[in-house]
């Protein structure tokens, strides 16, 4: 009895460490709200989670980019702007403070990209490719 009970607990515990070594694979995500994606990217920097970008990211998706367990397929897009409230400018200490909580998400040069020009892009996307990113210095999945 107690061998079957170990090899029980052992089989759990294979369970878990294997789930745990699934990466997180973002395909489709548009993005969000800046607030619940920072809670979000400090949960995954904090387990180590894995993830991988592998489709479309948008807007708070591109948050991901400043976890230290990430890589980029060549084939996914990205697009940037700036902060806002669905597309209405924010009063400037606002959108100054956002701004920042993004771009430090980033790795330089794309920091630098992202404060002097996507920032100031708020009713659409400038849209960088996989492949420009892993140029730019992202691991490539």
């Amino acid at each position: 009895m107690s061998v079957a009970c170990v090899a029980m607990v052992c089989g759990i515990g294979v369970e878990r460490a294997e789930a745990q070594a699934r990466p997180l694979v973002i395909r489709s995500d548009p993005g969000g709200l800046l607030g619940a994606r920072s809670k979000e990217i400090r949960r995954l920097r904090a387990s180590g989670e894995r993830v991988e970008l592998r489709g479309t990211c948008n807007s708070a998706c591109t948050m991901y980019l400043g976890l230290a367990n990430v890589c980029v397929d060549r084939r996914a897009s990205f697009g940037f702007h700036g902060p806002s409230w669905y597309g209405k400018a924010l009063p400037p200490t606002q959108f100054e403070h956002w701004s920042v909580v993004m771009a430090d998400s980033y790795k330089e040069p794309l920091r630098s990209w992202f404060m002097n020009t996507a920032r100031y892009e708020i009713r659409g996307h400038i849209r960088l490719s996989g492949a420009e990113l892993i140029r730019l210095g992202y691991a490539e999945c």
